[in-house]
């Protein structure tokens, strides 16, 4: 993250796409990596390695990671739900691996149809994979804590149970941990004292990013407390598409263009030149007419003579 302070994670080709029916065409997929990356976007999850049976609109994630990688400076990351997924992540050459850990066991049951203990299993697995590979082919693996504020299965996930998975999943191995509100649910105090929870138990290391959802309008409160506590990676999507097909009504990511527009404005560096990635928008609803599309600085455009806090 040389140069960068706070560093956008674009998931919108993988957390954005699984979540809706349409299928979009593998050459708009590249597209939108190719122009994303173009605008400085630094990481883009691309896809998943899950079976295309379940989630035929990730089927094309092997080429589209083989795309993205010829794209200098990108940083291609991806999901997986086990070993299988972690062993094709592998052989792609994508730069870091997820694997997400419903805090609330009743979600995990229905996103991944495991126990805290069979994921726990999956990732010694999936970390010893990582182990044989050669130095330099190595991915990050990093462990989803999922559901972390709340879950629309279970309801309040303790606080206490989502330190002690963070824990284990470092100690099976995961080099870092990523909190996620999967649901929605997350309010700035929650997110102040769960994010200071998880940093004082693994380090401030090994708990880097979050994933915040806008549901209930209040997702960029949330990543400004975020980043008062030290989080220095906030993923969002463009267009705010997505959610969680495991957790109804947890609709709503982040929407990447107004992230982007925040944090320039607040004088803080992200690489990311607004103008370009707004127009990448254009490439997605062409793509998906179909798809509604969020985002208030897409819509209002970047004020007259604007320009970012510390070139004033």
């Amino acid at each position: 993250m040389s140069g960068i302070d706070i560093e956008i994670s674009e998931v919108g080709p993988r957390d954005g796409l699984q979540s809706i029916s349409s299928i979009m065409p593998t050459a708009a997929k590249k597209a939108w990596i190719s122009a994303e990356a173009a605008a400085g976007m630094p990481e883009i999850e691309v896809g998943s390695f899950v079976p295309p049976k379940l989630m035929p609109q990730l089927a094309d994630t092997g080429e589209i990671v083989a795309h993205a990688l010829t794209i200098e400076g990108l940083r291609v990351a991806v999901l997986v739900p086990n070993k299988k997924g972690a062993e094709n992540a592998c052989v792609s050459g994508a730069h870091k691996i997820t694997i997400p850990l419903s805090v609330s066991e009743t979600h995990s049951l229905a996103n991944v149809r495991r126990t805290h203990a069979q994921v726990l299993n999956e990732v010694r697995d999936i970390a010893a994979l990582i182990k044989d590979q050669p130095a330099d082919k190595r991915p990050t693996l990093e462990g989803g804590l999922s559901t972390a504020f709340g879950c629309t299965l279970e309801g309040v996930v303790p606080q206490a149970k989502v330190v002690e998975m963070a824990e284990k999943l470092m100690a099976a191995g995961c080099d870092e941990v990523g909190i996620s509100d999967t649901t929605g649910f997350a309010t700035p105090t929650h997110v102040r004292q769960l994010v200071r929870a998880v940093r004082a138990e693994v380090g401030p290391q090994a708990a880097p990013s979050i994933h915040l959802h806008n549901t209930r309008g209040l997702g960029l409160a949330n990543v400004l407390v975020a980043l008062e506590e030290g989080i220095t990676t906030v993923d969002a999507s463009l267009g705010g598409i997505g959610g969680c097909p495991a957790a109804p009504g947890a609709s709503g990511n982040i929407v990447t263009e107004d992230l982007a527009f925040m944090l320039d404005a607040m004088g803080l560096k992200t690489g990311i030149d607004l103008e370009k990635l707004l127009a990448v928008r254009s490439i997605v609803t062409q793509a998906l007419p179909q798809e509604e599309m969020y985002g208030f600085t897409p819509e209002a455009g970047l004020p007259l003579g604007y320009a970012p806090l510390a070139q004033r």
